[in-house]
């Protein structure tokens, strides 16, 4: 062997060496060793646990989405209607602004104020779109984080959907709490919350949902509206609603817009998340609105400027399908009027399973106060279920709800309702 022919054959064994020794030294490395597991997400976990039962008589009371009387996803006939004709104008694929589609942020705040708000007929707003609710409380919650010039506290009812905390907690927001729901009646602590907001300091947010509080379904009478306003302007608290459900809660767009409605004309400035999730059936679409009330049309324009650049590092723009259904149903009269008719459906669905439900368990011969079941509104019910009970209803029933006793009521239908209300007799009698 040469020598130049020895010199490359070591010089190629060390180039071996080098790369086994980096590629050792790399597997090695143990980059995220001390990250922890997470906690499962208790909802994922209830409909994990239903899918691996075998009992034919199973329920899943614990999807957050409308589902029809046999328990199947729906679809609205307005959406389909809207979408054949979506798909026959031959519209693009181009990047929706920043602020997304203009069209649908105007039905946007017109369907949370009323068509003849005078906040939008003089400008005072500053809306854009979102990626559904969530996304648009985010939004929220950043301007908040970045611009709100008092307390950087944000007061959340207790309890409150479970996403509101981290999502608050990560813009910025100090996340605190006032009383709301009373176990013992499984309804509204009016004068627990209106001590709480009372002691809360000037200049700080306070958040409420507009209709359908998620989790509880426990939701204030309007005087009780009326005081709560009167105490947050007295104290100069910063209202945020979140308005996830409305025309999902009664069936009536402007009933559930009601508390919203009564915080502008008492002359609150405010912002409102609003989400096309629910009242639509636009899940996976992702749709929501985030509006700014602002007090002249100057601030509603610098205030939109810095809403504009906390979205650009954040998605870009907006997807443009979903808004697209949502403005062609807001935008022409006679698909409108059909998705109000239908979205009265879903909501008288709701309500009528919550009778059936107290009905069945008088019938089974139940002794308790279940008013509560019909008194509460929306998706959600707070059944006053302790965990060993619902540990209880799922281990011995095959009946799937949350560890708190909350129940949707998308999951009961007429053809399950009577085992439900067999099975939550047996544990609570």
């Amino acid at each position: 062997m040469s020598q130049k022919t020895k010199l490359l054959a070591t010089s190629f064994n060390c180039l071996k060496i080098s790369n086994h020794a980096y590629a050792t030294s790399l597997k090695n490395i143990a980059w995220w060793d001390k990250v922890e597991m997470g906690p499962p997400d208790a909802i994922l976990g209830v409909t994990e646990a239903y899918k691996r039962d075998s009992n034919p008589k199973k329920i899943n009371l614990g999807v957050g989405a409308y589902r029809d009387d046999n328990g199947k996803p729906y679809v609205l006939p307005s959406v389909q209607k809207a979408e054949q004709i979506i798909g026959s104008s031959g519209l693009d694929k181009e990047y929706s602004p920043i602020g997304g589609n203009p069209e649908f942020c105007k039905h946007s705040i017109n369907l949370a104020l009323g068509e003849n708000s005078d906040i939008v007929k003089n400008g005072l707003n500053s809306t854009v779109q979102g990626i559904s609710g969530t996304g648009s409380l985010r939004i929220g919650a950043a301007y908040l984080g970045n611009f709100f010039p008092g307390h950087k506290d944000i007061y959340l009812p207790a309890p409150t959907w479970g996403n509101h905390i981290p999502l608050f907690k990560h813009s910025g927001l100090n996340v605190k709490t006032y009383r709301y729901y009373e176990p013992k009646t499984c309804g509204f602590d009016f004068q627990g919350a209106i001590e709480d907001i009372s002691k809360i300091p000037e200049k700080s947010i306070i958040l409420f949902h507009a209709c359908a509080h998620n989790p509880t379904g426990v939701d204030p009478n309007p005087e009780q509206w009326a005081e709560i306003s009167q105490v947050v302007q007295k104290k100069n608290l910063f209202p945020y609603f979140d308005m996830a459900y409305q025309g999902f809660a009664s069936g009536d767009v402007d009933r559930d817009a009601h508390s919203l409605r009564l915080f502008i004309k008492d002359g609150h400035n405010l912002c409102i998340s609003q989400s096309y999730a629910k009242n639509m059936g636009l899940y996976g679409e992702r749709v929501g609105a985030f509006s700014l009330i602002t007090s002249s049309k100057d601030e509603a324009a610098r205030t939109m400027s810095q809403i504009k650049i906390l979205i650009r590092p954040m998605y870009s723009n907006p997807p443009i399908h979903g808004a697209r259904i949502a403005t062609t149903i807001l935008g022409d009269p006679s698909l409108k009027k059909q998705w109000l008719v239908e979205l009265k459906g879903m909501a008288d669905r709701i309500i009528s399973v919550r009778t059936q439900l107290r009905d069945n368990l008088k019938k089974e011969g139940s002794t308790r106060d279940w008013s509560h079941i019909t008194n509460q509104i929306g998706m959600f019910c707070f059944t006053g279920l302790t965990p060993p009970q619902v540990e209880n209803l799922t281990k011995n029933f095959s009946i799937y709800l949350t560890k708190d006793g909350r129940i949707s009521m998308a999951g009961v239908t007429s053809k399950n309702v009577e085992y439900l209300a067999h099975g939550i007799h047996e544990v609570t009698k």
